[in-house]
């Protein structure tokens, strides 16, 4: 099996206006370095505001992370107010892009198929789907926590290429950890990871499966980002608040020094 290399996002959901986002941009210019990203992928997804702003600094000041976004529709055109077509992002080189994020299904609704299409649309445009997927706290309770994420990863994953698949990433976000200040311990976050690279070789095959990166979400901050990342199917972090101060997020960046320290 070939080694995974890490990948580290920062959502910033819908903060910063695009002089803070630059600002913070060029903060994590001079926290996060080239060696850095020689072990990990770094990436930043803000507001779609933000997106033309960052993406002049990033490549103006060569800052060794890539541009996300945090959602698009999976229409290329039409009358939809309000949204933005995966081809307008691919534009701005936006390279990976959130789908299905917990607050997408639960605040706005957004369904399996949803997903689904909007997956398929961002690797249609040549970009790299985030897939996102997660339980609520109820839903554990129950013991459905598993059948939840193995049922939205199917839903997610249907149809696509299993060369795409590969390529792809998935974010395990328990719902009741997101902004919570609740973090799922690290063996927790490992079983639940681990039934999402299941589902992903079920649906895709193995080789796939082996291949696919699995992020954690859900309080990541400096301080349990080296145990987390230590778990075999950990791949990466999608991390929310921490994301939004440039120190922070650069010292989960750099969880292997941290992991080294301790």
């Amino acid at each position: 099996m070939a080694k995974r290399k890490p990948i580290i996002s920062g959502n910033w959901k819908m903060h910063n206006n695009h002089f803070e986002a630059i600002q913070l941009v060029q903060k994590l210019g001079y926290e996060i370095t080239v060696d850095d990203v020689e072990h990990v992928e770094v990436t930043v997804h803000p507001p779609f505001t933000d997106l033309r702003s960052i993406q002049t600094v990033i490549d103006a000041d060569r800052i060794p992370i890539g541009l996300g976004a945090q959602h698009c529709h999976f229409e290329e055109k039409g009358a939809f107010t309000g949204e933005v077509a995966p081809s307008m992002l691919a534009k701005l080189d936006v390279e990976y892009v959130i789908v299905g994020h917990s607050e997408r299904r639960e605040v706005f609704g957004e369904t399996d198929d949803d997903v689904n299409k909007k997956v398929k649309a961002v690797i249609k445009a040549g970009m790299t789907p985030i897939l996102c997927c997660g339980e609520t706290l109820d839903e554990r309770e129950a013991g459905q926590a598993e059948a939840k994420v193995e049922a939205q990863v199917k839903a997610g994953l249907a149809g696509v290429k299993k060369d795409d698949v590969a390529a792809m990433v998935v974010a395990y976000e328990p719902i009741w950890a997101i902004g919570t200040g609740k973090t799922a311990t690290a063996d927790d976050a490992q079983a639940m990871c681990a039934v999402v690279r299941a589902t992903v070789s079920e649906v895709a095959g193995a080789e796939a499966a082996d291949a696919v990166r699995i992020q954690y979400g859900g309080s990541v901050k400096p301080g349990n980002a080296p145990e987390l990342m230590s778990q075999p199917d950990i791949d990466g972090a999608l991390v929310g608040g921490a994301s939004l101060e440039a120190e922070s997020f650069a010292r989960i960046v750099n969880f292997r020094l941290a992991d080294a320290a301790s």
